[in-house]
């Protein structure tokens, strides 16, 4: 077994390479399920999955929410200086992503450097952690599924980044996003996103709405343009969200994105990056806007997490719903794989949750959720009627005169004469029920 890696000191001590044990395993530092070389039809469970780790929520939020302060101490807080913090950081992040043995991790420019209102000294610290952590991929194979700006923490941007009525928030936004797309080529990372965060409005009355969202697209194009022009060759990737921080988001959902993206001629260099949570803030399921972002070509890569159906905000929790995994997997396996995406844990350990141990616990659970997934997806597509049962139900559209219309070769006159002559259509059932009980039956299988 590889040694995971360790810098010059141990901040996860006791705790080992994260081993596969298989389901009668009661270790819980064990997975039961997630076995990165196990081959499901052609590929790895791991070429599959492409799990990354966020550097956020897993070694920045210390579990504050709006009511109080964190409630953990992280050892590689302890260090003096912001710089020595951040190094040490790094130290910590990179011994986690070894022990866990996930291939790839992904960052915001500030979870990684100290941020600074200077701009030269923004951009010194960046490229310092950027450096080390070159080192520390090259040490370990650990690769970056990609990078991103935080534009949305700074109260300068309160009032949205590219999308801000003041231009000088707009030139200062650009600077964070060159920043980022230089860090991420030189980590060579595979995509690049943005999250729009406060790119929306929190009230019309004093929004130009028209004119933002053309300078959203303007501010893209900029991007995808500068990013190229460095040897970007990666996917730029948009993550929806409808709402929080702002009342209304101008990334509100897939179908929203695609729209805007075709729109503006941006959908042959973006993809969207797909939220859970977010999909469900927006009233749909996981698998929907999943659904929606691969019927327009546009699924590029998942952050994976759940929301508590009871509350109506960015719970960001580990996913641990089966339902939930085996919809997303089908989509994703439908389509062929996410690559050069991923499946990345934009999760967060509960406030509650304190010990070091824990936020392993919540990656192991979430990696053998998605392998479950995988496996009960790839059984349905592949060795169970359901695609069968799908097709059949549209059969009428594979011949005759069904044909002619999904051709285009019929007009509404067309129509009317055929259901003249046909009479009342025979109800079909859609089966709801046998599908639902398929997939249990495959979800109890060993």
């Amino acid at each position: 077994m590889t040694i995971p890696y360790i810098g010059a000191q141990e901040y996860f001590p006791g705790i080992g390479r994260i081993p596969f044990e298989g389901r009668d395993s009661d270790n819980p530092l064990a997975f039961k399920v997630y076995d990165a070389n196990k081959k499901i039809g052609d590929k790895t469970m791991a070429e599959h999955l492409r799990f990354a780790v966020c550097y956020w929520h897993s070694f920045c939020n210390a579990g504050h929410d709006p009511f109080g302060p964190g409630t953990r101490n992280y050892p590689w807080d302890a260090a003096g200086v912001p710089l020595a913090r951040a190094e040490a950081k790094l130290d910590a992040a990179f011994e986690f992503f070894t022990k866990l043995g996930v291939p790839y991790y992904c960052f915001h420019d500030i979870d990684m450097a100290p941020d600074a209102d200077d701009i030269g000294e923004y951009e010194n610290n960046l490229k310092h952690l950027v450096a080390l952590a070159k080192q520390r991929q090259q040490a370990t194979g650990v690769k970056l599924l990609w990078g991103t700006a935080n534009l949305f923490s700074h109260p300068r941007y309160m009032n949205g980044a590219s999308t801000n009525p003041d231009f000088a928030v707009v030139a200062r936004a650009a600077v964070q996003v060159k920043a980022a797309l230089d860090a991420t080529v030189e980590l060579g990372g595979e995509n690049y996103v943005f999250w729009g965060g406060r790119e929306g409005y929190a009230c019309l009355h004093n929004t130009d709405m028209k004119r933002e969202l053309e300078h959203f697209a303007r501010f893209l194009t900029m991007a995808r343009d500068y990013g190229r022009s460095i040897g970007f060759n990666g996917v730029f990737l948009i993550e929806p969200k409808p709402m929080e921080p702002m009342k209304h988001q101008y990334d509100f959902d897939s179908a929203t994105v695609a729209g805007f993206l075709q729109k503006h001629g941006l959908d042959r260099d973006f993809k969207l990056n797909i939220e859970a949570n977010h999909a469900t803030l927006s009233g749909h399921t996981f698998e929907h806007d999943l659904q929606v972002a691969s019927d327009h070509g546009l699924l590029g890569s998942i952050d994976a997490n759940r929301g508590n159906a009871q509350n109506g905000w960015d719970t960001d929790q580990f996913p641990t719903d089966l339902y939930d995994t085996v919809g997303a997997m089908l989509v994703v396996l439908r389509q062929g794989g996410l690559a050069p995406g991923g499946l990345n844990f934009d999760a967060k350990v509960r406030r509650e949750s304190t010990d070091a141990q824990d936020l392993f616990m919540a990656h192991i659970g979430g990696m053998d959720a998605f392998a479950r997934g995988l496996e009960v997806a790839h059984a349905l597509l592949n060795a169970s009627p359901w695609e069968q049962w799908r097709a059949q139900r549209y059969a009428s559209f594979d011949s005759g005169a069904g044909q002619d219309f999904a051709n285009g070769q019929l007009g509404l006159a067309d129509l009317h004469a055929l259901a003249v002559k046909s009479g009342e259509p025979v109800k079909l059932s859609g089966h709801q029920e046998q599908y639902e009980n398929l997939l249990n039956q495959y979800l109890l299988r060993r």
